[in-house]
C-alpha cells in the first residue's frame, strides 16, 4: 500500500526533487558510514571523523592518503536502481534536481546532470599550488605516498573535509531545487549530518517522503515514510 501511495505522489508531481545519502550507494556496494558495519564501525590508528578532517590531510597526509585510497575510491562501483530511476526521471522532465551527500559521481554515471554535490567528488582532485586537474586513477596509482602535482605542489581531492565549509553555489542551487520542487524524497541518510541535513528546512511543497532503512528523527513530520531499501523501492515505480 505504501508503496501505491508513492506512486500515486509521483504522478501527481511536476517537480521532484532527491535528497539523498550514503544509502542510496550501499547497493552498489559502497559501505555507509554508521551502520553496525559501516566505515565508522571499523578499525584504524585514527577515528575516521580525525582522518577526514583539514587539520589531519595538512599535518599527516600520508595517513590520510594510505585511509582515502583503501576505503574511499570506489572506482569500480556501478550505478543501482536507485541512481538509474532517478535518471529516468529527470530524462522525462519530472526531475529538477538531485542533492546528493555522496562524493562517488554515481549520479552522473547513470545519466542524471542536475546534481548538487554538497560533501564534493572523488572525481574531481586539484593541485593545491597551480589548480591542474587530476582525475581519480591518479590519486589510486600514484606511486607516491602523498600525490603530487607536475608543479611540485601536493593535490587535494575536491571533497568537503571535517572543518570545511560546503561550496556556497552548490548549495544556492541546492535550495533553489528544494524550494521549487512540489514532491522531496529524502533517502538513504539518517539526517545527522549538519550542515546538508539543515537544507530540508526550505521545502514547501506539498508532499515529503522519506526511504530509510532506519528510523530517522524526521520520520513524524514526512507525508510517508518507508524503512526499506532505496533502489528497491524506486525501481518499482514508474
Amino acid at each position: 500500500m505504501k508503496n501505491e501511495a508513492l506512486q500515486r505522489f509521483v504522478d501527481e508531481a511536476e517537480h521532484i526533487v532527491f535528497f539523498g545519502g550514503a544509502g542510496v550507494s550501499t547497493e552498489s556496494g559502497i559501505p555507509d558510514f554508521r551502520s553496525v558495519d559501516g566505515l565508522y564501525n571499523q578499525k584504524y590508528d585514527y577515528p575516521p571523523e580525525q582522518i577526514l578532517s583539514h587539520t589531519f590531510f595538512m599535518h599527516r597526509p600520508e595517513e590520510f592518503f594510505r585511509f582515502y585510497r583503501d576505503k574511499m575510491l570506489p572506482l569500480e562501483a556501478k550505478p543501482n536502481a536507485a541512481h538509474l530511476k532517478l535518471a529516468e526521471w529527470e530524462k522525462a522532465g519530472r526531475m529538477t534536481g538531485v542533492v546528493t551527500q555522496n562524493i562517488d559521481g554515481l549520479h552522473q554515471a547513470a545519466g542524471s546532470r542536475l546534481v548538487f554535490e554538497l560533501h564534493g567528488s572523488i572525481h574531481r582532485n586539484y593541485c593545491m599550488k597551480c589548480r591542474k586537474f587530476y582525475p581519480p586513477e591518479y590519486i589510486r596509482d600514484s606511486r607516491d605516498p602523498v600525490p603530487v602535482c607536475s608543479c611540485g605542489g601536493r593535490i587535494k581531492p575536491d571533497v568537503v573535509l571535517y572543518e570545511e565549509g560546503l561550496d556556497n553555489d552548490v548549495v544556492d542551487g541546492a535550495i533553489h531545487a528544494i524550494r521549487s520542487a512540489d514532491l522531496m524524497i529524502v533517502a538513504g541518510t539518517s539526517l545527522t549530518v549538519y550542515p546538508a541535513a539543515g537544507l530540508l528546512r526550505y521545502f514547501r511543497g506539498r508532499r515529503l517522503v522519506l526511504i530509510n532503512r532506519d528510523a530517522t528523527a524526521m520520520d513524524a513530520e514526512c507525508d510517508l515514510v518507508l524503512h526499506e531499501k532505496v533502489g528497491e523501492i524506486l525501481s518499482s515505480l514508474s
